[in-house]
């Protein structure tokens, strides 16, 4: 038997609302005000929502219990499973010693917080988002801030807060791809009008990073390395999102970001070092690493970066989910959608495909590189899921609690309250975006649920669609930083498990004002500057790769380069030990 499912079970859309809300509203009360523990807040919030899906939205119980296990598998599967893997390598560099010279060698290029902050976690957190996402660049820049000498606390809001602007194109361009296909439109053109809304965007957030961290007059002093940073990003993105599609301009822009920033840094370098309050300012050491030390020390980030950047690649991600297992929730295809179709409700087990596999693998050769025994290679693999233990049930009940609002109703009940917004409805479109995420953890996600609402409002009030679906992605990416999800990501690679409450309260006053900007931006370009919005998408340039180079040889050549150079880099004398340059 097939169950409908209802966007307005009380016969008012506002009183429907209300109900939908209820979870949402206890969430951030037991964040916020009760200061509950992630993982308590977690199974509460997802209780609550099951009991509004079934008495309120009159969803069977059956289907609501398979809903939130559907996504409580997909919360330890792939997102737990990167976060995990994330921490465990970062745990390895730290247990060998190596993550002495990494710390070391950061410092060489700068010992000022404000600059150690873009570069890692806005450049390379872009960086990582841009070919992963899921969680990755948080978990991973947060513990190298914490590692190189920022309080645990400050290294998760910074890098919560730095993860905004790349989200749109993150892990190769998946949520503007899931945008044009959820909403019927063109990709390119959702992509050309995302890069021109976070063109400027891009600029601001590294400014207001290092403005919060260190307040106005610090921060005029580095304005500088801001602008390199920013401006490069944005300019880039612009550019390859206009020209190239929505695959590459995150990755293309994260690199101009780190390159730029790098060449500042051999010809200027601010008047003062700035650290934080009650930081010793240490005279500066030498370095007393050779480079090779140096490459050893670094090689599980290199390494790292190489496969996530493989497991991105078109022909390699094919190739890996020809191994996913597809389960079939049959249960859940009872659920018969408000455009009458039925749900498709697969869980894919794609435990080769996904990122965190690729992760894995990199702590397996590393362990190698640095010279670690299986017993020790084990030993801390067990710390570190001791450590994260409340951290990956906080993410699997917040995907339980997604996946039932989702599925019951709920989030499109939300959503359906946002299209009553006449004239301001492009103010208010991002919004719409950012509460998606918020739930969801997910700009993918936000966009496979509201952007096609996006497309029919817009056209219902007059406004260009491309504009309002764009901003359900760009909006959404004000919400990755207070996303459940995202805050059990930052606090458990920071050692800080519990504090999800701390860093909502922090993260949130952030989260509205980036909302609140884009959505200016928004309406600006619908009334004011509506030329800004693409007509037409231009043709993106072609890669024409040889068919030869498909999965298997990407993938034979990445390694063979991986274990010669992990090789020769094993013999290399430990890092405990220094030797002249």
């Amino acid at each position: 038997m097939t169950w409908h499912q209802s966007i307005d079970p009380a016969n008012n859309l506002i009183v429907s609302a209300i109900w939908a809300s209820l979870p949402v509203i206890f969430l951030i009360i037991a964040l916020a005000v009760l200061k509950l523990k992630g993982y308590v807040a977690g199974i509460l919030t997802l209780v609550i929502a099951m009991l509004i899906a079934i008495i309120i939205f009159a969803m069977p119980a059956e289907l609501t219990v398979f809903s939130s296990l559907y996504g409580i598998l997909f919360g330890l599967i792939p997102v737990g499973w990167i976060v995990l893997m994330a921490v465990f390598l970062y745990n390895l560099t730290v247990e060998s010693g190596e993550f002495n010279i990494v710390k070391d060698s950061i410092l060489t290029i700068t010992e000022d917080r404000r600059i150690q902050a873009l570069l890692i976690a806005f450049a390379f957190g872009a960086f990582l988002e841009a070919i992963a996402g899921f969680g990755t660049p948080v978990a991973i820049t947060a513990a190298m801030l914490a590692g190189i000498g920022f309080k645990p606390f400050y290294a998760a809001g910074i890098c919560l807060i730095a993860n905004t602007a790349p989200v749109a194109f993150a892990a190769v361009g998946i949520p503007i791809i899931t945008a044009g296909a959820v909403s019927s439109m063109d990709p390119a053109l959702i992509g050309q009008m995302a890069g021109r809304q976070l063109a400027l965007f891009s600029v601001f957030v590294p400014f207001w990073l290092i403005f919060i961290m260190a307040g106005w007059k610090a921060t005029k002093e580095v304005m500088p390395a801001i602008l390199a940073t920013g401006l490069s990003y944005g300019l880039v993105l612009l550019l390859t999102s206009h020209y190239l599609g929505p695959e590459l301009p995150g990755i293309l822009s994260a690199l101009a970001s780190i390159v730029s920033l790098i060449i500042l840094l051999k010809y200027w370098k601010p008047e003062t070092i700035w650290k934080f309050e009650g930081e010793d300012i240490k005279p500066h050491k030498a370095f007393n690493y050779n480079s090779l030390q140096v490459a050893k020390a670094w090689s599980p980030f290199i390494i790292v970066t190489i496969l996530i950047t493989n497991w991105g690649l078109t022909p390699v991600r094919n190739m890996l989910e020809l191994a996913t297992l597809k389960i079939s929730f049959n249960t859940l295809n009872r659920i018969v959608l408000p455009d009458g179709s039925l749900l498709e409700a697969v869980y894919q087990l794609n435990l080769l495909a996904t990122t965190g596999t690729s992760i894995f693998i990199a702590t397996v050769i590393s362990a190698f590189i640095l010279g670690l025994k299986p017993e020790s290679f084990f030993k801390i693999f067990l710390k570190t899921l001791n450590e994260l233990k409340y951290a990956l049930i906080t993410i699997a009940c917040f995907l339980g609690f997604a996946y039932v609002a989702n599925w019951s109703g709920m989030t499109a009940t939300l959503g359906a309250v946002f299209t009553i917004a006449g004239p301001v409805y492009p103010f208010i479109s991002p919004l719409l975006g950012w509460l998606g995420v918020f739930i969801t953890g997910s700009d993918t996600s936000s966009n496979a649920l509201f952007c096609n609402l996006q497309r029919v409002t817009a056209e219902a009030t007059g406004v260009n669609p491309v504009l309002t679906v764009a901003a359900n992605t760009t909006g959404g990416c004000a919400a990755k930083m207070i996303s459940p999800q995202s805050l059990a990501v930052a606090t458990s690679s920071t050692g800080l498990s519990g504090q999800e409450s701390a860093l909502f309260r922090f993260t949130l006053p952030h989260s509205i004002l980036f909302v609140v900007f884009i959505g200016l931006i928004t309406i600006l370009m619908a009334y004011v500057f509506p030329w800004m919005a693409p007509d037409k998408s231009v043709d993106a340039l072609s890669l024409n790769i040889p068919e030869f180079i498909n999965g298997p040889v990407i993938l034979f050549i990445s390694f063979l380069i991986i274990f010669i150079s992990g090789f020769y880099l094993s013999k290399v004398s430990s890092g405990s030990s220094k030797t002249d340059s």
